[in-house]
């Protein structure tokens, strides 16, 4: 059975770079050491943190995510809600949701690329 896309997973998903997940001076460091609004350096970040996360889900749930993100960017959300009273480490607010989660569908793309090669 399909699931359908469900903007309020991302928030859960996200949780890695919220405040409120458990203290792990590591991961902070490497949150607050990249630019949020830079594709590259959030290209890194998630490669280096949500991409381990994102591989230990069922084949399901990870097309579910991309599902998700591709639907609702396909329909002009602006995701405000997902990070809405969200804290997280990075050192500045996010200047584009859309923009954040376009590259964080190209990532999760891309995992899902690599995982279906090995096959």
């Amino acid at each position: 059975m399909k699931k359908k896309p469900n903007l309020s997973i991302l928030q859960g998903f996200l949780f890695t770079y919220s405040t409120e997940n458990t203290k792990n001076l590591e991961r902070e460091e490497i949150i607050i050491s990249k630019n949020v609004n830079s594709k590259n350096e959030l290209s890194e970040l998630f490669d280096i943190l949500t991409k381990p996360e994102f591989l230990s889900y069922t084949e399901d749930d990870q097309i579910w995510f991309i599902e998700t993100i591709d639907h609702y960017l396909s329909k002009d959300e602006d995701f405000e809600s997902v990070f809405y009273l969200f804290d997280t480490y990075f050192e500045d607010d996010i200047a584009n949701k859309r923009a954040f989660m376009t590259v964080l569908l190209e990532r999760l793309k891309s995992y899902r690329s690599e995982t279906e090669s090995h096959k």
